[in-house]
């Protein structure tokens, strides 16, 4: 019973101490969260290793050819009757050796080849990074963003319960109608159904960005720290254009692209070139003690010359030229798509700051003044604190859809701009 005893002990202390150190966690900021990321994420990871596999190609690209030896015993007579002195009386020891010389720079061209497939190999990582980055952003916007609404959410249920109390005190001194307590009491439904909804939200939001950190953290001892906020101030379209032109990863993968597909082509046309073999022998061949040759083998390249080959590499500059042009395109079309939005979404939250969420204010409390004095109708009450509501979500919302936009904008130019 001791034993059982301090075993629940042990473990109730081993459970607080995690507790506290779950919920004594600090939390992440954008930049913190960026680090983990890189570190932990295992598509990257994954990712990185490609590219080690791209850097081992260029030794295998650049080794020489194996020389060959061939070793030869000859004129052996294993059957009976045979020579007097034996069966190895007349027997032919020989070693030969024999080496491909290649022309051209082939050897030279593997390695340039296979070095620009590295680099391309490390701009796809880029290009890899680049997209993931977003999905990050977006989760963390998304967490900021269900946080916001949590708290905004969590206000009204408090503000409203409080309104509930000075209407129940209202109730019982013969103040209000019990019809008109009763529909205050069912407009709380909304303000719980909003928290609850906010709470949900934000554990889906939490969720999501531990997955992309491969973080095991538990969801209540995780959380960010960020601004929830935006720029009012947009600089020209032109900038990052310009931006993206200098950054994009799959642009710069396009164009080593076809830069690699010329190197193929040189590699195409030298691969058909003669490659000649020498080599040497040296045996013994009695009565001659010893001897040694020499030998060079050169193939006739009548019928095959690398065709085929010369003519696909050659297709294939024309081919990554066109994809580098619709890459272009592509460009020009995310940043111009991104600037849009992020446009958009000012033009809508500009007023929303400066005008409408005053004016809510001002108008739920100012119907709430009126009503509390009995100067204005219940349903007069109830329009100015769902509009309040309404206006004080609904900003929430677009700036949440604002940084969303934000990171379509940084994903579109390859590099945060916007933050």
């Amino acid at each position: 019973m001791r034993c059982f005893l301090r075993g629940v002990c042990l473990a109730g202390v081993l459970a607080w101490g995690c507790a506290c150190q779950a919920q004594g966690q600090k939390p992440l900021t954008w930049d913190e969260v960026k680090v983990r990321f890189e570190a932990n994420n295992p598509t990257l990871s994954a990712g990185q290793i490609g590219i080690e596999e791209s850097k081992a190609n260029e030794i295998t690209a650049y080794l020489r050819p194996n020389p060959n030896l061939t070793l030869l015993g000859d004129q052996i007579d294993p059957f009976p009757g045979g020579p007097a002195h034996g069966p190895f009386a007349y027997f032919l020891p020989s070693a030969t050796v024999n080496y491909l010389i290649e022309r051209d720079h082939k050897r030279q061209l593997r390695l340039e080849s296979a070095q620009k497939a590295t680099g391309i190999a490390v701009s796809s990582q880029s290009d890899l990074e680049r997209n993931l980055i977003f999905n990050l952003r977006s989760a963390f916007v998304g967490i900021l963003q269900a946080k916001a609404v949590l708290r905004v959410a969590t206000d009204n249920l408090e503000y409203w319960d409080h309104e509930l109390k000075i209407s129940k005190d209202r109730l019982d001194a013969g103040d209000i109608a019990q019809i008109d307590y009763d529909r205050l009491e069912l407009q709380r439904i909304q303000f719980e159904s909003d928290f609850q909804s906010a709470e949900v939200n934000l554990r889906t939001a939490k969720i999501q960005l531990l997955m992309l950190l491969n973080d095991k953290t538990p969801i209540d001892g995780f959380d960010v720290l960020g601004l929830y906020e935006f720029k009012e101030e947009l600089p020209p379209l032109d900038q990052f254009r310009q931006i993206a032109v200098d950054n994009r990863p799959d642009l710069k993968a396009a164009v080593q692209s076809v830069d690699k597909a010329k190197t193929d082509h040189k590699l195409a046309v030298a691969n058909g070139s003669t490659d000649p073999t020498i080599g040497g022998d040296v045996g013994r061949n009695p009565p001659i003690d010893a001897y040694f040759g020499v030998s060079v083998s050169v193939p006739l390249r009548i019928f095959d010359r690398n065709q085929g080959e010369k003519l696909r590499t050659q297709l294939d500059i024309d081919r990554n030229q066109k994809l580098l042009d619709a890459a272009q395109a592509q460009v020009f079309n995310d940043v111009d798509s991104a600037y849009a939005m992020v446009n958009s979404n000012l033009i809508l939250l500009r007023p929303y700051k400066s005008k409408y969420l005053v004016k809510a204010a001002r108008v739920r409390d100012t119907m709430k003044f009126s009503y509390e004095h009995g100067g204005a109708a219940l349903i007069d009450f109830l329009d100015a604190q769902k509009e309040y509501r309404d206006t004080e979500l609904n900003y929430l919302n677009l700036v949440g859809s604002y940084l969303i936009a934000a990171g379509q904008l940084n994903l579109a130019v390859g590099r945060e701009v916007l933050q």
